[in-house]
């Protein structure tokens, strides 16, 4: 997804493509080398073990020591502010146990993907989505920070559609390196943000490819537009491209199901044509409605309003 994306993931808007160099710190490298280590030791687990153990472990270890959990709280406070207190703390435990599950979920490639696909498409869009595959139409999936959000990319490329992502590489490159060999054995192609990136991400287009898209991170450079009633700067990227390349905009959602494992994907109706801005914020509205039903899914550890 666009602006925050690896596919379907997080990023920093503003780091290009990167070579390592003095810059990059020994920090870097030895955070890289002790998360590589924890990975390995984590994916000798049975899956049904790995990813809650994942969960348990940045809830309840990584979030409090990283202020995840005081984030979360001033979120909730700005946006939901009458939640019951006991709400507000079962969501800082739940949140990060998400965020942990999605990680090892997408380092986990094939056991990952065959829970993505285990269940159908839903939604009022899979028949545009079906119509556009078979005509060679593009089509620009765009989801959230949300769930897993992997998921939906997993489970559309598993059932043969051509889905490619844009991602911005993180500022670790030792880490970058990995991650990106992670996400790429979900499925190809993947465009880095930049000039080579986004051609070849024009190219898939304009071939009649698919693109997944987050667009739920404050954007610097974005429009004032609102997400749960507050103004939120969000990338109009989604919009303009699909303008430019008469391509359909749908959201996806991967909401994960309460075995804590699979996964529901649902696609909605293309947004209808209109402004960029007009298309956006209804691209925000049917994000704020699907969190709003499944609350302690959505990463409540972004900063959004700023």
């Amino acid at each position: 997804m666009s602006g925050t994306a690896k596919p379907f993931m997080r990023g920093n808007p503003r780091q290009g493509l990167m070579t390592k160099g003095p810059h990059h710190t020994a920090r870097h490298w030895l955070q890289d080398r002790a998360l590589r280590v924890l990975f390995w030791l984590m994916l000798r687990l049975p899956y049904r073990w790995r990813v809650p153990l994942a969960g348990w472990m940045v809830s309840r270890i990584v979030a409090p020591l990283a202020g995840y959990r005081h984030r979360i709280r001033e979120n909730l406070a700005l946006i939901l502010p009458d939640l019951p207190k006991s709400e507000v703390e079962r969501l800082v435990r739940a949140v990060p146990d998400n965020v942990g599950r999605t990680l090892i979920e997408i380092y986990s490639g094939a056991e990952f993907t065959a829970h993505a696909v285990s269940h159908p498409l839903t939604g009022d869009g899979v028949a545009a989505l079906e119509a556009a595959h078979k005509d060679g139409r593009p089509v620009i999936l765009v989801t959230g920070h949300f769930g897993n959000y992997d998921a939906s990319r997993a489970s559309l490329i598993a059932r043969g559609y051509r889905v490619g992502a844009l991602y911005n590489p993180m500022k670790n490159p030792w880490f970058n390196d990995h991650y990106v060999a992670a996400i790429s054995k979900i499925g190809t192609p993947l465009f880095p943000r930049g000039k080579k990136g986004l051609g070849d991400m024009v190219r898939h287009l304009r071939s009649g490819g698919m693109l997944g898209l987050l667009m739920d991170q404050a954007m610097r450079h974005g429009a004032a537009l609102t997400f749960f009633d507050q103004t939120a700067m969000t990338a109009l990227s989604a919009a303009e491209l699909a303008l430019k390349y008469d391509a359909l905009v749908i959201p996806t959602y991967a909401v994960r199901q309460p075995d804590g494992l699979s996964f529901k994907i649902i696609v909605e109706s293309p947004i209808p044509p209109g402004t960029p801005e007009a298309m956006t914020q209804a691209l925000n509205d049917s994000l704020e409605a699907v969190v709003r039903q499944n609350i302690d899914q959505w990463f409540w550890i972004h900063r959004r309003w700023k």
